[in-house]
């Protein structure tokens, strides 16, 4: 499938702004003055080693932590102190590195389950038919569009790690988001899964906003638009992809001579 034609992030009004995000454990100041605009619709990687404070800021972005400085806007309001669950229903969904899924369930009972989560629902002994309905073929088309329908029946604690990535990613589709964002989504997964990913995130509506961590650079530099590069709790630089594989920087400490352009 060939790259997505970008659009033009310069004019439109940022879904998410950071400004001067922080956050410190104890001694440790893991994310530093972080400010960022990802604008609507826009393909974002966040790049960098291991410990260079991605994850942390993708908590801070979906609440599951405090920020100790700085203020979160999402579509334009503040979201700083707002709880991860309200966040999550303004449009906001994401996976981690851990897939974090039911074991002993079935695959479309965990996609369905977060649904359910994202609606403010509860579980009770009688749903609507109709309402039921509804939300079981929900996640019966968000198990297609990651190519997992075929496993739908079976319990999630049977498949494979990448299978696992692929119902995580379904969940967070069902939600129906307008900013999903992705923490090493191909991470374990073989050469062909990653090949169905990169399928996945390039067809991806253009209503949704993507902001991805990667560590798989091919994947990574394939999909994004633009791409912040972050170190020691540090954005150092922001390019596009060409501009990344360009920058000699970037190219000493993260890259090396395969994504170089010659």
């Amino acid at each position: 499938m060939s790259e997505a034609a970008p659009i033009p992030v310069e004019s439109a009004a940022p879904t998410l702004r950071l400004r001067g995000v922080g956050r410190r454990f104890g001694g440790l100041q893991a994310v530093r003055e972080v400010d960022l605009d990802v604008a609507q619709g826009e393909r974002r990687a966040v790049l960098g080693p291991n410990g260079a404070g991605k994850t942390t800021l993708f908590n801070l972005v979906a609440g599951d932590i405090p920020v100790s400085s700085g203020s979160i806007e999402l579509f334009g309001r503040d979201v700083t102190t707002t709880p991860s669950r309200e966040r999550a229903r303004q449009g906001l969904a994401r996976t981690y590195q851990q897939s974090r899924l039911f074991l002993g369930l079935t695959v479309e009972d965990n996609i369905y389950l977060s649904i359910i989560g994202v609606e403010g629902g509860r579980l009770r002994p009688v749903m609507l038919p109709a309402r039921e309905r509804e939300m079981r073929e929900r996640a019966r088309e968000a198990a297609g569009r990651v190519a997992i329908s075929g496993k739908l029946g079976e319990l999630v604690g049977s498949l494979s790690h990448g299978e696992h990535r692929q119902v995580a990613l379904a969940m967070a589709l069902a939600a129906e988001p307008t900013v999903l964002m992705l923490d090493e989504p191909a991470s374990g997964l073989s050469r062909g899964e990653r090949g169905l990913l990169s399928d996945l995130l390039l067809g991806l509506d253009r209503s949704i906003t993507l902001i991805l961590i990667e560590h798989d650079m091919d994947i990574a530099l394939k999909v994004a638009e633009r791409v912040t590069m972050m170190h020691d709790g540090r954005v150092i630089v922001e390019g596009t992809p060409a501009e990344i594989r360009a920058n000699e920087t970037v190219h000493d400490l993260y890259l090396g001579r395969g994504h170089r352009d010659e």
